[in-house]
């Protein structure tokens, strides 16, 4: 049985999981407005990603027969200078998530909660992958300086980027 503190603190992970899906999408909308399409692609499918990952904790308080709260979020900015500052945001973003994820999993050790260690583990792995993730793009585009070739180029890659959900574990 979940203690009421892990409750709590999953259903704030619950928020900051929307939070971070409204995030990519307002990302998405700068994107556009830069006529980047494939850029803006990359975020609606990260936003899609932070969506999969709120109904994964949604459903896993639910499987626990906890309380699920849905909470409110502060708008998220939407305007940038320029695709560094965008993807700089976003990488430090999914640190704070990550290291929400390390609280969540502190609090689960603390308490001997295996049922949630055994899910957090996911999340955990995940949040690897979405930072090295960030990490690249900012560095890729540091290094192309605002080259309009290389701009076109990722964005074309990016334009093909898709979500498809985990199979069931």
């Amino acid at each position: 049985m979940l203690s009421q503190n892990l409750i709590d603190e999953i259903n704030e992970q619950i928020k900051y999981e929307f939070y971070s899906s409204h995030l990519y999408l307002a990302a998405a909308s700068y994107a556009y407005t830069q006529d980047l399409d494939g850029f803006a692609n990359f975020f609606i499918v990260q936003a899609e990603e932070e969506k999969f990952h709120a109904m994964k904790f949604f459903h896993f308080l639910n499987e626990m027969d906890a309380t699920i709260v849905m909470k409110g979020f502060d708008t998220p900015p939407a305007d940038y200078d320029n695709l560094v500052d965008l993807f700089e945001h976003s990488l430090k973003h999914e640190k704070f998530v990550t290291d929400r994820i390390y609280h969540l999993m502190n609090i689960a050790t603390e308490e001997k909660e295996y049922a949630t260690i055994s899910f957090l583990k996911w999340f955990i792995d995940e949040q690897v992958e979405e930072m090295a993730t960030f990490k690249n793009y900012v560095q890729k585009l540091k290094r192309a300086d605002n080259n309009p070739a290389v701009i076109f180029n990722m964005d074309s890659e990016l334009a093909a980027r898709s979500f498809t959900a985990p199979a069931a574990e």
